[in-house]
Protein backbone atom coordinates (compact mmCIF):
# COMPACT_ATOMS: atom_id res chain seq x y z
CA UNK A 1 0.00 0.00 0.00
CA UNK A 2 1.26 3.95 -0.90
CA UNK A 3 2.36 5.65 2.33
CA UNK A 4 1.17 9.32 1.14
CA UNK A 5 2.42 10.99 4.08
CA UNK A 6 6.03 11.16 3.15
CA UNK A 7 5.31 11.86 -0.11
CA UNK A 8 3.00 15.42 1.63
CA UNK A 9 6.13 15.77 3.67
CA UNK A 10 9.05 15.61 0.66
CA UNK A 11 6.46 17.68 -1.94
CA UNK A 12 6.04 20.18 1.02
CA UNK A 13 9.87 21.33 1.35
CA UNK A 14 10.23 21.33 -2.42
CA UNK A 15 7.23 24.32 -2.53
CA UNK A 16 8.83 26.26 0.06
CA UNK A 17 12.43 25.99 -1.53
CA UNK A 18 10.39 26.88 -4.72
CA UNK A 19 8.98 29.72 -2.78
CA UNK A 20 12.22 30.72 -1.38
CA UNK A 21 13.74 30.88 -4.61
CA UNK A 22 11.18 33.06 -6.10
CA UNK A 23 12.85 35.84 -4.01
CA UNK A 24 16.01 35.87 -4.97
CA UNK A 25 14.64 37.47 -7.76
CA UNK A 26 13.80 40.63 -5.87
CA UNK A 27 16.59 42.43 -5.70
CA UNK A 28 16.64 42.52 -9.60
CA UNK A 29 13.16 43.73 -9.10
CA UNK A 30 13.91 46.38 -6.98
CA UNK A 31 17.18 47.59 -9.04
CA UNK A 32 15.96 48.03 -12.23
CA UNK A 33 12.71 49.61 -10.81
CA UNK A 34 10.27 47.33 -11.37
CA UNK A 35 6.88 46.12 -9.72
CA UNK A 36 8.46 43.28 -7.15
CA UNK A 37 5.09 42.41 -6.26
CA UNK A 38 4.26 39.44 -8.54
CA UNK A 39 7.69 37.33 -7.07
CA UNK A 40 6.67 38.58 -3.50
CA UNK A 41 3.31 37.18 -4.11
CA UNK A 42 4.33 34.37 -5.41
CA UNK A 43 6.68 33.69 -3.20
CA UNK A 44 4.38 33.67 -0.43
CA UNK A 45 1.79 31.50 -1.84
CA UNK A 46 4.17 28.59 -2.97
CA UNK A 47 5.33 28.56 1.11
CA UNK A 48 1.79 28.85 2.29
CA UNK A 49 1.03 25.72 0.20
CA UNK A 50 3.95 23.77 1.29
CA UNK A 51 3.46 24.70 4.47
CA UNK A 52 -0.14 23.47 4.43
CA UNK A 53 1.09 20.03 3.09
CA UNK A 54 4.23 20.04 5.51
CA UNK A 55 1.60 19.68 8.68
CA UNK A 56 0.17 16.42 7.43
CA UNK A 57 1.84 14.10 10.50
CA UNK A 58 4.53 11.51 9.29
CA UNK A 59 6.52 9.60 11.53
CA UNK A 60 10.00 9.23 11.72
CA UNK A 61 11.77 6.43 9.72
CA UNK A 62 9.27 5.88 7.11
CA UNK A 63 11.38 4.70 4.05
CA UNK A 64 10.73 5.83 0.97
CA UNK A 65 10.10 2.70 -1.97
CA UNK A 66 9.85 2.78 -5.07
CA UNK A 67 6.41 3.19 -5.37
CA UNK A 68 6.36 6.54 -3.04
CA UNK A 69 9.81 7.80 -4.94
CA UNK A 70 8.37 7.49 -8.85
CA UNK A 71 5.08 9.27 -6.61
CA UNK A 72 7.06 12.06 -5.32
CA UNK A 73 9.11 12.43 -8.34
CA UNK A 74 6.29 12.97 -10.55
CA UNK A 75 3.76 14.87 -8.43
CA UNK A 76 6.75 17.19 -7.57
CA UNK A 77 6.89 18.23 -11.38
CA UNK A 78 3.47 18.99 -11.08
CA UNK A 79 3.74 21.03 -7.90
CA UNK A 80 6.99 23.05 -8.93
CA UNK A 81 4.87 23.39 -12.66
CA UNK A 82 1.67 24.81 -10.66
CA UNK A 83 4.33 27.28 -8.40
CA UNK A 84 6.72 28.42 -10.77
CA UNK A 85 4.02 29.48 -13.21
CA UNK A 86 2.53 32.13 -10.51
CA UNK A 87 5.07 35.37 -10.69
CA UNK A 88 4.40 35.40 -14.80
CA UNK A 89 0.41 34.85 -13.75
CA UNK A 90 0.34 37.44 -10.82
CA UNK A 91 2.54 39.98 -13.45
CA UNK A 92 0.36 39.70 -16.34
CA UNK A 93 3.81 38.66 -18.15
CA UNK A 94 2.01 35.50 -19.48
CA UNK A 95 -1.57 36.23 -18.37
CA UNK A 96 -2.81 32.50 -20.59
CA UNK A 97 -2.73 29.73 -17.84
CA UNK A 98 -1.47 27.11 -20.58
CA UNK A 99 0.99 29.31 -21.80
CA UNK A 100 2.21 29.89 -18.02
CA UNK A 101 2.34 26.35 -17.43
CA UNK A 102 4.43 25.63 -20.92
CA UNK A 103 6.99 27.92 -20.05
CA UNK A 104 7.36 26.86 -16.78
CA UNK A 105 7.65 22.89 -17.51
CA UNK A 106 10.02 24.35 -20.43
CA UNK A 107 12.26 25.85 -17.69
CA UNK A 108 11.97 23.19 -15.36
CA UNK A 109 12.75 20.53 -17.71
CA UNK A 110 15.28 22.63 -18.85
CA UNK A 111 13.84 22.23 -22.50
CA UNK A 112 14.66 26.02 -23.56
CA UNK A 113 11.09 26.55 -25.72
CA UNK A 114 9.72 29.69 -25.44
CA UNK A 115 6.12 31.09 -25.91
CA UNK A 116 8.15 35.33 -25.29
CA UNK A 117 8.02 36.78 -29.17
CA UNK A 118 9.91 39.77 -27.22
CA UNK A 119 11.93 39.16 -24.41
CA UNK A 120 14.21 41.97 -24.29
CA UNK A 121 10.81 43.76 -23.28
CA UNK A 122 10.01 41.99 -19.79
CA UNK A 123 10.67 42.64 -16.82
CA UNK A 124 14.22 41.40 -15.53
CA UNK A 125 13.32 40.22 -12.18
CA UNK A 126 10.72 37.88 -14.26
CA UNK A 127 13.28 37.09 -16.65
CA UNK A 128 16.26 36.22 -13.97
CA UNK A 129 13.02 33.36 -12.19
CA UNK A 130 12.71 32.28 -15.95
CA UNK A 131 16.58 31.22 -16.29
CA UNK A 132 16.31 30.26 -12.54
CA UNK A 133 13.53 27.91 -12.96
CA UNK A 134 16.18 25.50 -15.83
CA UNK A 135 19.00 26.11 -13.12
CA UNK A 136 16.24 24.35 -10.27
CA UNK A 137 15.97 21.37 -13.19
CA UNK A 138 19.20 21.40 -14.08
CA UNK A 139 20.52 19.01 -11.71
CA UNK A 140 16.54 18.45 -10.37
CA UNK A 141 15.46 20.08 -7.33
CA UNK A 142 14.52 16.56 -6.13
CA UNK A 143 18.48 15.48 -5.38
CA UNK A 144 18.60 18.72 -3.16
CA UNK A 145 16.20 17.94 -1.11
CA UNK A 146 17.71 14.04 -0.79
CA UNK A 147 20.66 16.39 0.53
CA UNK A 148 18.31 17.25 3.44
CA UNK A 149 16.34 14.54 3.84
CA UNK A 150 18.61 13.10 7.16
CA UNK A 151 16.92 16.10 8.71
CA UNK A 152 13.56 14.58 8.25
CA UNK A 153 13.93 11.05 8.82
CA UNK A 154 13.45 9.48 5.53
CA UNK A 155 15.34 7.87 3.54
CA UNK A 156 15.80 9.04 -0.15
CA UNK A 157 17.84 6.08 -2.48
CA UNK A 158 14.60 5.04 -4.55
CA UNK A 159 14.00 8.80 -5.11
CA UNK A 160 17.60 9.34 -6.53
CA UNK A 161 17.52 6.47 -8.38
CA UNK A 162 14.14 8.30 -10.18
CA UNK A 163 15.71 11.99 -10.29
CA UNK A 164 19.01 11.47 -11.32
CA UNK A 165 19.75 12.13 -15.13
CA UNK A 166 20.90 9.23 -17.34
CA UNK A 167 20.47 5.47 -16.92
CA UNK A 168 23.09 5.04 -13.86
CA UNK A 169 24.02 7.24 -11.20
CA UNK A 170 27.77 6.13 -9.83
CA UNK A 171 27.92 6.99 -6.66
CA UNK A 172 30.81 9.53 -5.72
CA UNK A 173 30.36 8.71 -1.47
CA UNK A 174 28.65 5.45 -0.06
CA UNK A 175 25.74 7.95 1.39
CA UNK A 176 23.12 9.01 -0.78
CA UNK A 177 22.80 12.86 0.88
CA UNK A 178 26.70 13.21 0.48
CA UNK A 179 26.24 12.36 -3.35
CA UNK A 180 23.81 14.97 -4.00
CA UNK A 181 25.41 17.49 -1.71
CA UNK A 182 28.71 16.67 -4.15
CA UNK A 183 26.74 16.67 -7.11
CA UNK A 184 25.57 20.42 -5.77
CA UNK A 185 28.87 21.90 -5.20
CA UNK A 186 29.98 20.88 -8.48
CA UNK A 187 27.13 22.56 -10.39
CA UNK A 188 27.02 25.88 -8.51
CA UNK A 189 30.85 25.79 -8.40
CA UNK A 190 30.78 26.10 -12.49
CA UNK A 191 27.77 27.92 -12.27
CA UNK A 192 29.99 30.67 -10.53
CA UNK A 193 33.12 30.47 -12.19
CA UNK A 194 31.45 31.05 -15.64
CA UNK A 195 29.13 33.97 -14.20
CA UNK A 196 32.68 35.49 -12.57
CA UNK A 197 33.82 34.70 -16.79
CA UNK A 198 31.30 36.35 -18.42
CA UNK A 199 31.40 39.33 -16.74
CA UNK A 200 35.20 39.31 -17.55
CA UNK A 201 34.66 38.75 -21.17
CA UNK A 202 32.44 41.67 -21.19
CA UNK A 203 28.73 40.81 -20.44
CA UNK A 204 26.79 42.69 -18.26
CA UNK A 205 26.52 41.06 -14.74
CA UNK A 206 23.21 40.65 -14.64
CA UNK A 207 22.86 38.72 -17.56
CA UNK A 208 26.08 36.74 -16.65
CA UNK A 209 24.24 35.19 -14.01
CA UNK A 210 21.43 34.68 -16.61
CA UNK A 211 23.32 32.88 -18.74
CA UNK A 212 25.52 31.20 -16.47
CA UNK A 213 22.47 29.40 -14.85
CA UNK A 214 20.87 28.23 -18.00
CA UNK A 215 24.06 27.22 -19.57
CA UNK A 216 25.23 24.82 -16.49
CA UNK A 217 21.33 23.74 -16.89
CA UNK A 218 21.97 23.27 -20.41
CA UNK A 219 18.54 25.05 -20.78
CA UNK A 220 19.11 27.52 -22.96
CA UNK A 221 16.96 30.57 -21.88
CA UNK A 222 18.29 33.78 -22.95
CA UNK A 223 17.84 37.28 -22.27
CA UNK A 224 18.33 38.58 -25.99
CA UNK A 225 15.90 37.88 -28.28
CA UNK A 226 18.85 36.56 -30.95
CA UNK A 227 19.93 34.20 -27.90
CA UNK A 228 23.65 33.87 -28.08
CA UNK A 229 24.24 35.32 -31.86
CA UNK A 230 23.75 38.92 -29.60
CA UNK A 231 26.92 38.45 -28.01
CA UNK A 232 30.52 38.27 -29.95
CA UNK A 233 32.94 35.20 -30.83
CA UNK A 234 34.88 35.41 -27.25
CA UNK A 235 31.50 34.90 -25.10
CA UNK A 236 30.53 32.14 -27.88
CA UNK A 237 33.10 30.23 -27.34
CA UNK A 238 33.17 30.48 -23.71
CA UNK A 239 29.72 29.63 -23.88
CA UNK A 240 30.51 26.46 -26.17
CA UNK A 241 33.55 25.43 -23.12
CA UNK A 242 30.56 25.35 -20.47
CA UNK A 243 27.79 23.43 -22.27
CA UNK A 244 30.49 21.05 -22.81
CA UNK A 245 31.47 20.55 -19.71
CA UNK A 246 27.84 20.33 -18.23
CA UNK A 247 26.92 17.71 -21.07
CA UNK A 248 30.32 15.61 -18.98
CA UNK A 249 29.16 12.91 -16.71
CA UNK A 250 28.89 14.69 -12.90
CA UNK A 251 31.07 11.84 -11.83
CA UNK A 252 33.54 12.27 -14.11
CA UNK A 253 33.88 16.17 -13.68
CA UNK A 254 34.15 14.79 -9.50
CA UNK A 255 36.80 12.44 -10.59
CA UNK A 256 38.62 15.20 -12.52
CA UNK A 257 38.56 17.35 -9.75
CA UNK A 258 40.29 14.86 -8.07
CA UNK A 259 42.58 14.38 -11.02
CA UNK A 260 41.84 10.39 -10.56
CA UNK A 261 42.93 10.87 -14.99
CA UNK A 262 42.86 6.80 -15.45
CA UNK A 263 39.36 6.64 -14.07
CA UNK A 264 38.33 9.59 -16.42
CA UNK A 265 39.45 8.26 -19.58
CA UNK A 266 38.42 4.80 -18.65
CA UNK A 267 34.80 6.45 -19.85
CA UNK A 268 33.85 4.98 -23.21
CA UNK A 269 30.87 7.36 -22.84
CA UNK A 270 33.51 10.61 -22.74
CA UNK A 271 35.71 9.06 -25.25
CA UNK A 272 32.85 9.13 -27.38
CA UNK A 273 31.39 12.24 -26.43
CA UNK A 274 34.49 13.95 -27.44
CA UNK A 275 34.94 11.92 -30.44
CA UNK A 276 31.27 12.83 -31.96
CA UNK A 277 31.93 16.75 -31.64
CA UNK A 278 35.11 16.51 -33.19
CA UNK A 279 33.85 14.29 -35.92
CA UNK A 280 30.68 16.66 -36.75
CA UNK A 281 32.53 19.83 -36.35
CA UNK A 282 35.16 18.70 -39.11
CA UNK A 283 31.82 17.76 -41.22
CA UNK A 284 29.68 20.77 -40.65
CA UNK A 285 32.43 23.22 -40.53
CA UNK A 286 33.66 22.23 -44.35
CA UNK A 287 30.29 21.52 -45.57
CA UNK A 288 29.31 25.57 -43.91
CA UNK A 289 32.49 27.37 -45.11
CA UNK A 290 32.68 26.10 -48.91
CA UNK A 291 28.67 26.35 -48.79
CA UNK A 292 29.68 30.02 -48.32
CA UNK A 293 32.15 30.59 -50.70
CA UNK A 294 34.93 30.13 -48.15
CA UNK A 295 34.11 33.44 -47.24
CA UNK A 296 35.22 33.35 -42.97
CA UNK A 297 36.59 30.20 -42.12
CA UNK A 298 36.55 30.90 -38.27
CA UNK A 299 33.32 31.98 -38.54
CA UNK A 300 31.60 28.76 -39.91
CA UNK A 301 33.81 26.91 -37.77
CA UNK A 302 32.51 29.00 -34.22
CA UNK A 303 28.85 28.73 -35.93
CA UNK A 304 29.38 24.89 -36.64
CA UNK A 305 31.10 24.24 -33.01
CA UNK A 306 28.34 26.12 -31.22
CA UNK A 307 25.32 24.31 -32.68
CA UNK A 308 26.68 21.19 -32.28
CA UNK A 309 27.92 21.33 -28.91
CA UNK A 310 24.14 23.23 -28.00
CA UNK A 311 22.24 20.37 -29.78
CA UNK A 312 24.30 17.26 -28.38
CA UNK A 313 24.23 18.77 -24.91
CA UNK A 314 20.59 19.98 -24.96
CA UNK A 315 20.98 23.01 -24.13
CA UNK A 316 19.38 24.88 -27.45
CA UNK A 317 20.99 28.38 -27.33
CA UNK A 318 21.36 29.60 -31.10
CA UNK A 319 24.02 31.27 -32.91
CA UNK A 320 22.86 30.86 -36.20
CA UNK A 321 19.65 29.53 -38.15
CA UNK A 322 20.83 26.07 -39.04
CA UNK A 323 18.22 25.02 -40.69
CA UNK A 324 18.90 27.73 -43.60
CA UNK A 325 22.50 26.14 -44.24
CA UNK A 326 21.49 23.15 -46.10
CA UNK A 327 18.52 20.65 -46.52
CA UNK A 328 21.49 17.49 -45.64
CA UNK A 329 22.66 19.83 -42.78
CA UNK A 330 19.11 20.23 -41.18
CA UNK A 331 19.04 16.31 -40.91
CA UNK A 332 21.71 16.00 -39.09
CA UNK A 333 21.22 18.47 -36.44
CA UNK A 334 17.58 16.72 -36.61
CA UNK A 335 19.62 13.73 -35.83
CA UNK A 336 21.11 15.11 -32.76
CA UNK A 337 17.95 16.42 -31.35
CA UNK A 338 17.88 12.72 -30.41
CA UNK A 339 21.37 12.16 -29.08
CA UNK A 340 21.79 13.84 -25.58
CA UNK A 341 24.98 13.84 -23.74
CA UNK A 342 26.60 11.79 -21.37
CA UNK A 343 24.65 10.11 -18.94
CA UNK A 344 24.23 11.23 -15.47
CA UNK A 345 24.88 15.24 -17.18
CA UNK A 346 21.99 17.89 -17.02
CA UNK A 347 21.48 17.00 -20.38
CA UNK A 348 18.13 15.95 -22.04
CA UNK A 349 17.85 13.19 -24.94
CA UNK A 350 18.33 9.89 -24.66
CA UNK A 351 22.09 10.01 -23.54
CA UNK A 352 25.28 8.73 -25.32
CA UNK A 353 25.45 5.90 -23.06
CA UNK A 354 22.60 3.97 -24.23
CA UNK A 355 23.93 5.11 -27.91
CA UNK A 356 26.74 2.70 -27.22
CA UNK A 357 25.16 -0.05 -25.47
CA UNK A 358 22.67 -0.76 -28.73
CA UNK A 359 25.66 -0.34 -31.24
CA UNK A 360 27.94 -1.92 -29.50
CA UNK A 361 25.95 -4.71 -28.85
CA UNK A 362 24.34 -4.76 -32.04
CA UNK A 363 28.06 -5.21 -33.47
CA UNK A 364 28.89 -7.98 -31.38
CA UNK A 365 25.33 -9.68 -32.47
CA UNK A 366 27.76 -10.37 -35.52
CA UNK A 367 30.25 -12.67 -34.08
CA UNK A 368 27.42 -14.35 -32.20
CA UNK A 369 26.08 -14.95 -35.13
CA UNK A 370 29.33 -16.61 -36.57
CA UNK A 371 30.38 -18.18 -33.45
CA UNK A 372 26.30 -19.29 -31.65
CA UNK A 373 28.16 -21.37 -28.93
CA UNK A 374 30.45 -18.56 -27.74
CA UNK A 375 29.56 -16.59 -24.62
CA UNK A 376 30.79 -12.93 -26.10
CA UNK A 377 29.98 -10.38 -23.29
CA UNK A 378 29.36 -6.94 -23.56
CA UNK A 379 31.72 -4.52 -22.37
CA UNK A 380 31.53 -0.63 -21.40
CA UNK A 381 34.20 1.14 -19.28
CA UNK A 382 35.86 -2.68 -19.17
CA UNK A 383 33.06 -3.75 -17.52
CA UNK A 384 31.04 -6.56 -18.57
CA UNK A 385 27.15 -5.19 -19.06
CA UNK A 386 24.33 -7.58 -18.17
CA UNK A 387 21.75 -8.52 -19.56
CA UNK A 388 19.09 -6.76 -17.67
CA UNK A 389 20.93 -3.27 -18.27
CA UNK A 390 20.88 -4.34 -21.76
CA UNK A 391 17.13 -5.34 -21.90
CA UNK A 392 16.51 -2.05 -20.40
CA UNK A 393 18.65 -0.15 -22.81
CA UNK A 394 16.80 -1.83 -25.71
CA UNK A 395 13.21 -1.18 -24.61
CA UNK A 396 13.89 2.45 -23.40
CA UNK A 397 15.29 3.06 -27.17
CA UNK A 398 12.04 1.20 -28.71
CA UNK A 399 9.45 3.03 -26.78
CA UNK A 400 11.13 6.54 -26.83
CA UNK A 401 11.10 5.88 -30.85
CA UNK A 402 7.28 4.82 -30.34
CA UNK A 403 6.17 7.67 -28.34
CA UNK A 404 8.11 9.82 -31.13
CA UNK A 405 6.27 8.72 -33.76
CA UNK A 406 2.59 8.72 -32.10
CA UNK A 407 3.35 12.07 -30.77
CA UNK A 408 4.52 13.47 -33.51
CA UNK A 409 0.82 11.42 -35.68
CA UNK A 410 -1.08 13.23 -32.64
CA UNK A 411 0.51 16.84 -33.21
CA UNK A 412 -0.45 16.40 -37.45
CA UNK A 413 -3.87 15.21 -36.03
CA UNK A 414 -4.08 18.61 -34.25
CA UNK A 415 -2.85 20.74 -37.10
CA UNK A 416 0.53 20.71 -37.25
CA UNK A 417 2.84 20.15 -41.07
CA UNK A 418 4.69 17.72 -41.37
CA UNK A 419 7.95 19.28 -40.41
CA UNK A 420 6.50 21.16 -37.48
CA UNK A 421 5.16 17.97 -35.98
CA UNK A 422 8.32 15.60 -35.99
CA UNK A 423 10.41 19.19 -35.25
CA UNK A 424 8.35 19.94 -32.40
CA UNK A 425 7.77 16.29 -31.09
CA UNK A 426 11.68 15.58 -31.08
CA UNK A 427 12.93 18.94 -29.43
CA UNK A 428 10.30 18.59 -26.72
CA UNK A 429 10.63 14.79 -25.67
CA UNK A 430 14.27 15.56 -26.05
CA UNK A 431 14.57 18.72 -23.66
CA UNK A 432 16.61 20.59 -26.50
CA UNK A 433 14.54 23.74 -27.25
CA UNK A 434 14.86 24.56 -31.06
CA UNK A 435 13.72 22.05 -33.70
CA UNK A 436 12.67 22.16 -37.41
CA UNK A 437 9.89 23.07 -39.64
CA UNK A 438 7.72 26.24 -37.81
CA UNK A 439 9.70 25.62 -34.14
CA UNK A 440 13.05 26.59 -35.58
CA UNK A 441 15.92 28.20 -34.27
CA UNK A 442 14.50 31.77 -35.15
CA UNK A 443 11.01 30.51 -34.26
CA UNK A 444 9.23 29.94 -30.97
CA UNK A 445 5.96 28.44 -29.59
CA UNK A 446 3.51 31.30 -29.08
CA UNK A 447 1.96 30.72 -32.04
CA UNK A 448 0.65 27.28 -31.42
CA UNK A 449 -2.88 26.43 -29.69
CA UNK A 450 -3.31 25.96 -26.02
CA UNK A 451 -4.49 22.29 -26.42
CA UNK A 452 -0.61 21.68 -27.95
CA UNK A 453 1.07 23.45 -25.43
CA UNK A 454 -0.38 22.01 -23.20
CA UNK A 455 0.42 18.29 -24.74
CA UNK A 456 3.92 19.53 -25.40
CA UNK A 457 4.31 20.49 -21.79
CA UNK A 458 3.44 16.79 -20.81
CA UNK A 459 5.91 15.53 -23.28
CA UNK A 460 8.43 17.53 -22.08
CA UNK A 461 8.16 16.53 -18.48
CA UNK A 462 7.73 12.33 -19.94
CA UNK A 463 11.13 13.93 -21.44
CA UNK A 464 13.07 14.64 -18.39
CA UNK A 465 11.84 12.14 -16.18
CA UNK A 466 12.99 9.70 -18.81
CA UNK A 467 10.07 8.03 -19.83
CA UNK A 468 10.10 5.30 -17.26
CA UNK A 469 9.63 7.42 -14.02
CA UNK A 470 6.00 8.91 -15.52
CA UNK A 471 4.33 6.17 -17.72
CA UNK A 472 4.97 3.63 -15.17
CA UNK A 473 2.11 5.40 -13.35
CA UNK A 474 -0.39 4.11 -16.13
CA UNK A 475 0.34 0.90 -15.69
CA UNK A 476 -1.94 -1.28 -13.37
CA UNK A 477 0.87 -2.96 -11.38
CA UNK A 478 2.09 0.46 -9.70
CA UNK A 479 -1.27 0.68 -8.08
CA UNK A 480 -1.83 -2.97 -7.03
CA UNK A 481 -1.53 -3.49 -3.40
CA UNK A 482 0.93 -6.17 -3.26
Amino acid sequence: MINYRPIARVVSILLCIVGVMMWTGLPFSLYFGEDSRPLLLAGLTSIAMGGGLFLVKSPKGIPIRKREGYLIVALSWVAMTLSGMLPYLYSGMIPSVPEAIFETVSGMTTTGASVLTDIEAQPRGLLYWRSLTQWIGGMGIIVLTVAVFPLLGIGGIELFAAEAPGPTSDKLHPRISETAKRLWFIYVGLTGLLTVLLMLFGMSPYESINHALTTMATGGFSTRNASAAAFGPAIQYLLILFMFFAGVNYTVLYLSLKRRWAEVWKSDELKAYIGLVVLLTLIVTAKVYYATGGADFEQAFRDSLFQIVSLITTTGFVSADYTSWSTSLTLIFFVLLFLGACAGSTSGGIKLIRHLVFFKNSYLEFKRIIHPSAIVPLRVNRDVVPGKIITHVFNFLLLYLLLFVLGSVILAMMGLDFMTSIGAMATCIGNVGPGIGSVGPVDNFAWLPAHIKLFLSFVMIVGRLEIFTVLVLFTPYFWRLN
